[in-house]
């Protein structure tokens, strides 16, 4: 695997993280077993702190068992609406491999984005996979189209890692803050937003079923930074 570039050194990458993070379904191909006929099916997705998709699935479904023969994968994320043109809005179709992940923090995260996945989520038969990314095809709109490498998708684990040691208390932190629910519900509309997660560029956030995203206007490096950030942070445009 390549290492990943610098956090920001690219527009296209950034792109196809805004358009992961901000999905809470995406499209999944595989390649039907027996057959080799492609297989695509709707999943819930989450992405841990440096990007990478996260995928719950049941080993009885037919999309796991397509991937126990060929691991290599597609997720087809579509930010195309609302717009007054579908094709004119933007997408990407990450290309990787899916891996099995026994990270407690990882599966923390899908759990806080998707709650009415805990119902299933201790079955015997469901395990989390963490997606390695290879490269994403984004579609910025017409014209707007680029092969993106991982090295630009990926955030570097220099970037990530005092998020991925303090996300639990930082987001604990954040709920428990009233005027930080305030906000959220001024930026977000009527509900009662919480936050799922935070990575450096921006939040995950939850209020009755719906999921929405608010990033920021520049990369944090410092976790302690996240609540100032907050106060300019808008709503992902996917």
């Amino acid at each position: 695997m390549n290492n990943p570039a610098p956090l920001g050194a690219d527009a296209n990458g950034a792109a196809v993280r805004r358009l992961m993070r901000g999905r809470a379904t995406a499209t999944l191909a595989t390649q039907l077993a027996g057959s080799g006929w492609p297989y695509a099916s709707l999943v819930l997705v989450a992405t841990a702190i440096d990007g990478a998709p996260l995928l719950l699935l049941s080993r009885l479904a037919e999309h796991t068992k397509n991937m126990a023969g060929d691991a290599r994968i597609s997720l087809l994320f579509d930010g195309t609406e609302p717009g007054p043109s579908r094709l004119a809005g933007s997408r990407a179709t990450v290309l990787g491999r899916a891996t099995r992940s026994a990270d407690k923090a990882e599966l923390g995260r899908f759990l806080a984005r998707h709650p009415e996945a805990e119902a299933y989520a201790g079955f015997a038969d469901f395990g989390l996979f963490r997606i390695a990314v290879e490269r994403a095809h984004l579609v910025a709109g017409f014209g707007r189209i680029h092969w993106v490498d991982e090295r630009e998708i990926l955030l570097p684990q220099s970037a990530v890692a005092a998020f991925v040691a303090s996300e639990t208390k930082l987001v604990a932190t954040l709920n428990d803050d009233a005027a930080v629910r305030t906000l959220l519900a001024q930026k977000l509309g009527p509900g009662e937003w919480s936050v799922t997660g935070a990575d450096p560029e921006g939040v995950d956030t939850r209020a009755d079923g719906a999921t929405a995203r608010l990033s920021f206007a520049d990369a944090l490096a410092d976790p302690a930074a996240i609540r100032a950030a907050l106060d300019s942070a808008t709503t992902t445009p996917v």
